[in-house]
Order: structure tokens, then sequence, then C-alpha cells
């Protein structure tokens, strides 16, 4: 099969490369790009563990070819790091409320929850938990990935973001 070359931004960052149609976009992250933050979970859109940003709306990229992504911007879980490479505020609230046990869906969460905070910095528990309900999480029971995310988007407000 031949190649196709692609151009995409990733974490604002310009990746191009030669890449065979069918490749996966998560794929493509995980082995062209280097970004192993997006996990592999169950490669058919279920889990949301793979969840990224593709131009500021959150998507699965199991369920996305590399070659459809290019020309366009993806953020990944490393995309939402300060410019130092530390973590972000919305990572910070995870780890302080306890947002995460085994670690598997934390991308995908963190992805969902920075698409909901970028468009409404005073989510409701109800707007959260649809934000998130696309993510499986088999260890935390959601709730303290709810606290996470209600004092990420109080700290962001605190802010001004």
């Amino acid at each position: 099969m031949s190649q196709r070359e692609i151009n995409l931004s990733i974490n604002g960052k310009t990746y191009a490369a030669a890449v065979e149609p069918r490749l996966s976009l998560l794929d493509f992250l995980r082995d062209h790009a280097g970004l192993t933050g997006t996990h592999v979970g169950c490669e058919h859109g279920v889990c949301g563990a793979c969840s990224i940003l593709f131009d500021g709306v959150p998507i699965r990229s199991c369920l996305m070819l590399a070659v459809q992504a290019d020309g366009h911007a993806i953020t990944t879980v490393e995309g939402l790091c300060n410019e130092d490479g530390a973590p972000g505020p919305l990572q910070d609230a995870f780890q302080e409320a306890h947002g995460l046990q085994c670690g598997y869906c934390t991308p995908g969460m963190l992805i969902s929850a920075q698409a909901l905070l970028a468009g409404n910095s005073d989510p409701s528990i109800a707007e959260i938990k649809d934000a998130i309900g696309g993510n499986l999480c088999r260890c935390t029971g959601y709730v303290q990935i709810i606290e996470a995310i209600q004092l990420a988007a109080s700290r962001l407000r605190e802010a001004g973001q």
C-alpha cells in the first residue's frame, strides 16, 4: 500500500510524516510522534482511553485514521501540561483530589474535562457527569474524578482563566 504524506499540529508542534492510509491516529500519536500518554484501550471507541482534542473537540483517536487528521490541530494529554512540562491545573487537581487510581482512564478523563472547562467555567455535577460519561473507569467510582474537575474549575475561575 502506498504511503501518504500528512502534516498536523500536535500540542502546538508541527509533525510531517509519510504513513500508511490505514494507520490509526492513535497509533500515529504513540508510535510515530512518541506521545504515549494517549492510551490504547478497547480500540472500538467505547472506553475513552484514547481521547484527544481534535480542533478543540474531544474524539476517540482509535476511530480516526492518521490521514484524516492531515491539516488539523490535535491536543493530547501531554499538551495539557504547563509550558515548563510541569502538570497543568487540571492534572494537579486530579492528583490532589485522588481522581486517579490505576491511571489507565486518566488521559481520556483529562481530555474530556479540558473540553468541558474550555466552554464552561462553572459546570454543575450533571454537566461534569455528562462530559465524562463516555469514559470508562474501573477503579475510582468516578466520585474523585468529579471532585477533581470541580476543584480544577474553581481554581481556574480564581485565576481568571
